[in-house]
């Protein structure tokens, strides 16, 4: 009996420890189970973070971007470096605080070390070869100066953009070898200047310009001073002009300008300071210096004419009349055509 008591007891601990082991087992099979789905949890809310994060990145991105094409898209509206200027300021006013903004020119450097000791942001804008232009900005927070470089950056393209079109502009109205207004580009401003004085019935004066005996240059110096000469004498009637007047070479060595607002007195007044100018001045071309003079014919709307045609033909004439008197001399129409 008492052995039966004994084995049921020792069965009875056997029974009780397998439970025991059974259900730690599926304890430990639960706990592992939580962890791995807290694993899991924790893994999928980091990849939810780094994918938050990413978005905000992208965002910021695509937001850069579209700045950056608006920015750009606005400014190539204009071939103008003045409305180009302000376009970029108020785009960059949309994305960065700042209390002024200057476009300085490179070569002023009293203006850029003027700027240095008052706490600007000065970036050097430049192009292929060549500096464009110094961006002055003041009040610009430190963490949003890299943002500020990269639109000044765009700004530059834009300015370089500006600047070719200006220069392709002006090769494309510039005579080459005496740097006056090609023939073309005169008759152009001819026209506007004589529908002007049309319109506000005002006078206009046309001079035509001849360098006296040019071949003997070319025949006793050679071609190359010959053209040197050439633009020495474009500088001195250019010299002796007013900024509203147009000068352009017509061909070969003639010249012509265009007098907005000169009756025949005015016209007359300028020829001759001209003349004069070019009959006192040494010219140097290379190793050679050498005087010269020119003849000037005169013609004045509307007296002489009032189609461009006829007052070229007029001061053509008028030019004739010069060279046959002499040459060195100034004739206007107006005094033999009548």
């Amino acid at each position: 009996m008492i052995v039966a008591i004994l084995l049921l007891i020792v069965f009875t601990g056997v029974v009780i420890v397998s439970i025991r082991w059974t259900i730690s087992g599926l304890v430990q099979k639960e706990i592992d189970a939580l962890n791995a789905i807290k694993e899991q949890y924790e893994e999928s809310l980091s990849i939810k973070t780094g994918l938050e994060g990413r978005r905000t990145v992208l965002e910021a991105d695509v937001a850069q971007i579209f700045t950056l094409y608006d920015l750009t898209r606005e400014m190539t509206k204009s071939f103008s470096e003045e409305k180009t200027f302000q376009t970029f300021k108020a785009k960059l006013a949309q994305s960065v605080s700042f209390s002024d903004c200057i476009l300085l020119d490179p070569l002023a450097q009293e203006e850029v070390q003027d700027k240095e000791p008052k706490g600007y942001m000065l970036l050097t804008l430049t192009g292929q070869r060549r500096k464009l232009g110094i961006l002055a900005l003041n009040g610009v927070a430190e963490d949003q100066k890299d943002k500020v470089a990269i639109l000044a950056n765009q700004f530059a393209l834009a300015l370089r953009r500006v600047r070719l079109y200006q220069d392709i502009e002006r090769l494309a109205i510039t005579d080459s070898l005496t740097e006056v207004h090609t023939r073309r580009y005169l008759m152009e401003r001819f026209e506007e200047e004589r529908n002007r004085a049309l319109i506000h019935k005002t006078n206009m004066a046309f001079l035509m310009i001849d360098v006296d005996f040019f071949k003997n240059f070319n025949d006793q110096y050679g071609h190359l001073t010959g053209d040197q000469i050439l633009r020495e004498i474009a500088g001195i009637v250019k010299g002796h002009i007013r900024e509203i007047d147009i000068i352009g070479r017509y061909g070969g060595e003639e010249f012509c300008v265009v007098l907005p607002d000169t009756d025949y007195d005015g016209a007359g007044y300028v020829a001759q300071r001209i003349r004069a100018a070019v009959e006192a001045a040494t010219i140097k071309a290379y190793d050679t210096s050498t005087k010269a003079t020119v003849s000037i014919g005169v013609s004045v709307y509307p007296q002489d004419g009032k189609k461009i045609n006829e007052l070229i033909d007029k001061a053509d004439w008028a030019l004739y009349r010069a060279k046959k008197e002499g040459r060195n001399r100034v004739c206007t129409f107006g005094v033999y055509g009548k």
